[in-house]
């Protein structure tokens, strides 16, 4: 059953959220994975998913054909939602782009600032049980905003050595350029050295298990990584008029992905909070995933009742939730009061589900307390700034001096020579 706590007993420990390093083991164990890849390119990947997936791949890049048999066999109707999903997720991030600038405001002076996208992008699409077309549309389409040339999608293959049509076809919609069969720190791997057949890439995003997030932590430096994803989180802030039936269905709704989620309800309604608690239990009884979803709620789950909604908040930007639900009267005057959030879904007809499918703004989103620092998977994520500086003969020598004496404060001798040399007497 979950835990109803009040608000003035809890310790800082019950404010954190959890640590997402990984146990010595899988580190070693990612660390034995990396360098075999390293060594041995596709052979090592070829063992690796018949060892992890139980399948042997002669091929282990998604075929054309295999692209043309899922065309005709994707059902139409949820071809036509993907197409929706697909633009809305587009219309939401083209509004990210930013604009170059230049700057000519001092005489003999220009310099500015331009973007440049990211060459080769790999999205790390995990299957339970099936790969996510939501995670495909959501990683791959803000990549192609941006400008990114090759956008390489990798996920673990089903028992018959399978992606589903789903996916393929939403990676189809996003602009993916190649589909490998791969999953697990050997997928990461693979992605950030290259092998025969599959690409060396650039960066690396999307949400995985322990043993993914682990290997992106550990290639970091040698590639870029979006972020370290730990497992989904909710939080539900409700004042009395929350129907207990909607909210209980939105925890349970991030519970059902990992016996590690993490379900938390605020309320300041102690009315509110034990109607929660009994629709919990009387939802999970009927759950698919209700094994999965009955440990993540007794063990990372937790209901805190506050004295007023100002206490409610505070809990929210201690907490620094992956996904906000603000269920009250005016969420809008609630708004500008939430510091830490990864994305937020304002009023009680506005469910989380809404976002993770079809909405538009993106839900990779920052876990385990990140979002104190960091934001949702958007086109910058795909780009780069590159600032340019170019000056005449005149305005260098109006500087020259100066620049010499700054380095000199230094001790960098080589630096003010290197100004002074192009005096013009």
């Amino acid at each position: 059953m979950m835990r109803i706590l009040e608000f003035d007993a809890l310790t800082p420990q019950e404010f954190l959220n959890r640590d997402i390093q990984a146990e010595e083991d899988v580190s070693a164990a990612v660390d034995e994975i990396l360098a075999e890849v390293r060594r041995n390119g596709d052979a090592a990947l070829r063992e690796y998913t018949k060892r992890f997936n139980g399948v042997e791949l002669d091929n282990l890049r998604v075929t054309q054909e295999e692209f043309d048999a899922a065309r005709k066999t994707v059902d139409s109707c949820f071809l036509e939602t993907l197409k929706e999903a697909a633009e809305n997720i587009w219309r939401f991030h083209e509004r990210q782009k930013h604009n170059d600038f230049i700057l000519t405001d001092r005489p003999g002076m220009v310099m500015g600032q331009r973007w440049t996208a990211i060459e080769k992008v790999g999205v790390c699409v995990p299957r339970c049980p099936e790969a996510f077309p939501s995670t495909i549309l959501m990683n791959a389409i803000p990549a192609k905003i941006a400008g990114v040339e090759t956008i390489v999608l990798v996920t673990p293959p089903g028992p018959d050595g399978s992606v589903s049509s789903e996916a393929l076809m939403a990676a189809e919609l996003a602009g993916v350029t190649d589909v490998f069969k791969l999953g697990g720190a050997q997928a990461v791997a693979a992605l950030a050295y290259g092998t025969e057949t599959v690409p060396r890439t650039d960066k690396i995003v999307g949400p995985g298990g322990v043993f993914v997030a682990t290997a992106k932590r550990k290639v970091f430096g040698q590639v870029d990584i979006d972020m370290i994803a730990g497992p989904s989180e909710i939080l539900v802030l409700a004042d009395g008029k929350t129907n207990p039936v909607w909210a209980a269905a939105d925890l349970l709704s991030q519970a059902e992905h990992d016996v590690l989620s993490s379900a938390v309800l605020v309320t300041d309604s102690r009315e509110l909070a034990e109607a929660v608690q009994a629709e919990i239990e009387r939802q999970l009884a009927d759950l698919p995933r209700r094994d999965v979803a009955r440990k993540a709620i007794e063990d990372n789950g937790k209901i805190i009742v506050t004295d007023s909604l100002e206490k409610a908040v505070e809990t929210v930007n201690r907490i620094a939730p992956e996904h906000l639900e603000l269920c009250v009267d005016d969420p809008f005057a609630l708004l500008p009061r939430i510091k830490n959030a990864g994305s937020i879904f304002l009023g009680r007809s506005t469910p989380e589900a809404l976002g993770d499918y079809f909405a538009g703004p993106n839900h990779t989103l920052p876990t385990s307390g990140t979002a104190r620092f960091s934001s949702p998977l958007g086109v910058d994520d795909f780009m780069k700034r590159s600032s340019f500086l170019c000056c005449d003969q005149s305005a260098l020598n109006a500087s020259a001096e100066r620049i010499a004496d700054f380095a000199r404060r230094e001790g960098l001798e080589g630096h003010a020579r290197s100004a002074l040399s192009r005096l013009e007497s």
